[in-house]
C-alpha cells in the first residue's frame, strides 16, 4: 500500500513539473512572471554550487532550530505548571485566549524597534509563533488525565512529580507531540517570514533581493529550497512523533496498517 502510495504521489509530481514548463512554453503566461521548470532547476543548481546560499539557509536553519527549541521548552513548562497549580488555568485562561490569537507579523515593527534586524528579532517571532502552538496542546494533554488513574495514584501515595512522571506525562505526550510537529512548521514559517520582511540573514532575505533585482528564476528556485526545507521538517517531525509514540495505540494501529 505505501509503495502505491508513493508511486501516486511521484507520478503527481511529475505531472505538475510537466505542466509548469509546459504553460509558460505554450505563451499561456509569460516566461518572465513565471519560467519554465527547466530554468528554475537551473538557476537551483546555480543556487546549490554558491556558499552564500548555504550560508543563508544555515541562518535559516540556525533561527528555526533555536526558536523551535525555546518555544518547546517554555510551551511544555508553562502547561504543566498551569495544568498541575489549583486556579491557576482559570486565573490564566483570558490572558491565554488574548494573546494567542495576536498575529504573529504584526509583532515585526516592535521585534525591529528592540533588537533591529538581527537573529534575536527572528526568534522573537518564532517563539511567540511557536509558543502557543505547544501550550495549546500541553493543556489539552492533561485536561483528558483520567481522573480514575489520577485518583489511583493519590491512593498509592505518589507525590506531584511521578504522578506527573507515570499519569499526566503518558496522557499528555500524543498532544505535545502534535503540537511540537505543528510549531515545527509554524517555527519555518515565521523565520522565513522575518528574513523577507525585516531582512534578516536567511532564504528569506535571498528570496527578497532575487525579486528586487528581477532575478525570477532564482527567486522561484528559493523559494522551493523553502517548500522542501518545510516537507523535509515535517518529514521529520512525524517520523520523531512516531518513535516517541511507538507505544501509542494510534501508532501502532498506524504501522499495523
Amino acid at each position: 500500500m505505501r509503495g502505491v502510495n508513493a508511486a501516486l504521489g511521484a507520478a503527481g509530481l511529475a505531472a505538475f513539473l510537466a505542466l509548469s514548463e509546459a504553460v509558460p512554453r505554450l505563451g499561456l503566461v509569460e516566461e518572465d512572471h513565471f519560467p519554465p521548470t527547466s530554468r528554475i532547476a537551473d538557476a537551483l543548481g546555480t543556487e546549490l554550487a554558491d556558499g552564500a546560499f548555504w550560508a543563508a539557509l544555515g541562518d535559516t536553519l540556525t533561527g528555526w532550530a533555536l526558536g523551535l527549541a525555546i518555544a518547546v521548552g517554555a510551551g511544555i513548562v508553562v502547561g504543566v505548571v498551569i495544568s498541575v497549580v489549583p486556579y491557576l488555568r482559570e486565573a490564566t485562561a483570558s490572558t491565554i485566549e488574548f494573546l494567542r490569537p495576536i498575529p504573529s507579523v504584526a509583532l515585526i515593527p516592535l521585534a525591529v524597534l528592540l533588537y533591529g534586524t538581527g537573529l534575536r528579532s527572528v526568534l522573537l517571532l518564532v517563539v511567540y509563533a511557536s509558543f502557543w502552538q505547544v501550550l495549546i496542546q500541553v493543556l489539552y494533554g492533561v485536561q483528558d488525565v483520567d481522573p480514575v488513574a489520577e485518583e489511583t495514584a493519590r491512593s498509592y501515595g505518589l507525590g506531584p512529580w511521578a504522578r506527573i512522571r507515570h499519569v499526566l506525562w503518558p496522557t499528555a505526550l500524543p498532544y505535545v507531540m502534535t503540537g511540537v510537529r505543528l510549531a515545527a512548521a509554524v517555527a519555518l514559517i515565521l523565520a522565513v517570514t522575518a528574513e523577507l520582511v525585516i531582512g534578516a540573514p536567511g532564504l528569506g532575505a535571498r528570496i527578497a533581493v532575487a525579486q528586487t533585482s528581477q532575478a525570477v528564476p532564482e527567486m522561484y528556485a528559493l523559494i522551493v529550497v523553502a517548500g522542501l526545507l518545510g516537507l523535509l521538517i515535517n518529514v521529520g517531525a512525524r517520523s520523531v512523533e512516531r518513535r516517541a509514540l511507538a507505544w501509542h495505540q494510534s501508532v501502532r494501529g498506524e504501522v499495523a496498517a
